[in-house]
């Protein structure tokens, strides 16, 4: 393969965004993610959300896709009732990037999920989710960082064998895993940090938000298997 691998990267749709003058409905994305992903040496390319037929398509375009974080997954999603504590729904969204992680299983394309990614795929492979976790969103709108452990002999740790402090921002977390994953990470808790599809080529989920760091291991290993994909 020549160039750069193209990723994309699913986006939020909000109904109000300001900037200048304008305050509109938006499809929009923190730069983290693509500065991420460019940083790692790969094309940044938003999917806001679309048709879920439309999916398969889009994902054929391209040599890799993460799944952004972002709000709670709707519990029907999973077969739970709502908890008090769970936020609004995004239905547009999870049935976009239901169906994006759908096909890129499907035409094994390198998939990395991040937060609600993570959770999303859980979801996906007919894992649940718990709706609240104290102690992992301390303070409202602000990062904070906890350590997480690899699981040895994962694909996680070899992206990265060693303890690690991540930025971390979530109050929900994967119980219930779904069909084929493994754990790959735990935080100090017992918290599923990290998950992964040994069979489904390269998969990878992390509860962290790697965007909001200066570690490049986990997206450059994205990176580096949508490359050696898009040539193989």
């Amino acid at each position: 393969m020549t160039g750069r691998p193209l990723i994309g990267i699913s986006t939020y749709l909000e109904a109000g965004a300001r900037w200048g003058a304008w305050e509109l409905e938006a499809a929009l994305l923190p730069a983290g993610y693509p500065r991420l992903v460019q940083a790692a040496g790969g094309l940044a390319a938003m999917l806001p959300p679309d048709e879920p037929s439309l999916a398969a398509a889009a994902v054929a375009r391209l040599d890799g896709l993460v799944i952004a974080g972002g709000p709670d997954v709707e519990p029907v999603r999973y077969g739970a009732e709502r908890d008090a504590r769970t936020g609004p729904p995004a239905r547009a969204r999870d049935a976009w990037e239901l169906a994006l992680i759908e096909a890129a299983l499907r035409d094994r394309v390198p998939l990395l999920g991040i937060c609600r990614g993570m959770q999303l795929l859980n979801v996906a492979l007919g894992g649940t989710l718990v709706q609240h976790l104290d102690g992992h969103a301390e303070v409202v709108g602000v990062f904070g960082r906890h350590s997480v452990k690899p699981v040895p002999g994962t694909l996680y740790a070899g992206v990265v064998p060693e303890e690690t402090a991540v930025p971390t921002y979530h109050h929900q977390a994967v119980d219930r895993l779904g069909v084929g994953l493994v754990v790959s990470a735990h935080a100090g808790d017992g918290t599923v940090e990290a998950v992964e599809l040994p069979s489904g080529g390269w998969v990878l989920g992390v509860q962290w938000h790697p965007e909001m760091g200066e570690d490049l291991r986990v997206m450059g290993a994205l990176v580096r298997a949508a490359g050696a994909s898009a040539a193989g």
